[in-house]
């Protein structure tokens, strides 16, 4: 049992026997009595997030989460399949699982699967990940008054804006948690 007062963002619970990931904290103390806690959860079965609230006194059942680093190999259908770094082997997972960064991932991406007992409860992928522009349109010379962006088209079919200068086959950074561009791939 770990207190409500040590859930920080990244953390992961169990509380009526379901799993939740901690996005945010917020400890709220007014005039006389106890804080309140209200963290913003995702409730890693369903994926829905949610906001609990606990008295500062209470505690949560501690989860023994693993971390595994793994390859993403390729995907068919609903089905993602991944390569355990470490030992080699392959392994699925449905899309369920994925749902948010699907759209992010390619194929050789190395990232980060999470498991309590060896079941897998939710993947994270690096922040900054670098893609090849598949297809753009050209730019308007003169067209620099303010910040201008074009649609580029990038090699895992995701659509991101990007300045006017980039080019068809450069190699671009796009924050995964947003969905933007961040600059051009040294």
């Amino acid at each position: 049992m770990i207190p409500v007062t040590d859930l920080r963002a990244g953390t992961v619970f169990e509380d009526r026997g379901e799993y939740f990931l901690v996005l945010s904290y917020e400890h709220i103390k007014m005039g006389r009595g106890s804080g309140t806690i209200k963290v913003r959860v995702k409730n890693l079965g369903t994926g829905a997030t949610i906001q609990k609230s606990f008295i500062t006194g209470a505690r949560v059942n501690d989860v023994n989460l693993e971390r595994k680093k793994a390859q993403f190999l390729y995907q068919d259908g609903q089905n993602f399949h991944l390569m355990d770094t470490a030992s080699y082997e392959q392994f699925t997972i449905n899309r369920r699982l994925v749902e948010d960064t699907a759209k992010f991932l390619k194929e050789g991406m190395e990232i980060t699967l999470f498991a309590i007992d060896n079941k897998p409860l939710y993947i994270e992928i690096p922040k900054i990940c670098e893609y090849k522009i598949a297809q753009t349109g050209g730019s308007a010379r003169g067209n620099t008054v303010g910040a201008s962006y074009k649609d580029a088209i990038l090699e895992n079919g995701l659509t991101v804006k990007v300045p006017l200068f980039i080019k068809n086959g450069e190699v671009i950074r796009v924050d995964t948690r947003t969905g933007e561009y961040v600059e051009r791939a040294k």
